[in-house]
């Protein structure tokens, strides 16, 4: 699977708002590696607005959280989804 970094430079000359086969077909007139293209054509078939969409949408590797990305997600307690029960009590 490739990651994020491996598929944006081959978004760079694409013109926005865009269809998933017109985003394939500019990556292959790029020069992008396979995995690149599998990646890009395992999208779902919709308009695509800009390259944060291509990117969230195309089949890469999630990277792993940075230890102030789970910090935040640690003090958010409206949607940790715990039973109320099971959480620890704060004082």
């Amino acid at each position: 699977m490739v990651t994020r970094d491996e598929v944006a430079p081959y978004l760079e000359t694409m013109d926005f708002p865009a269809l998933k086969e017109d985003i394939v077909r500019e990556a292959e007139k790029l020069g992008a590696p396979e995995e690149v293209l599998k990646a890009l054509r395992g999208m779902p078939p919709v308009d695509y607005h800009n390259k944060d969409e291509v990117l969230r949408s195309a089949k890469t590797e999630i990277a792993e959280e940075t230890p102030a990305e789970k910090a935040v997600k640690a003090r958010d307690k409206k949607h940790q989804r715990v039973a109320e029960y099971l959480r620890t009590p704060t004082l």
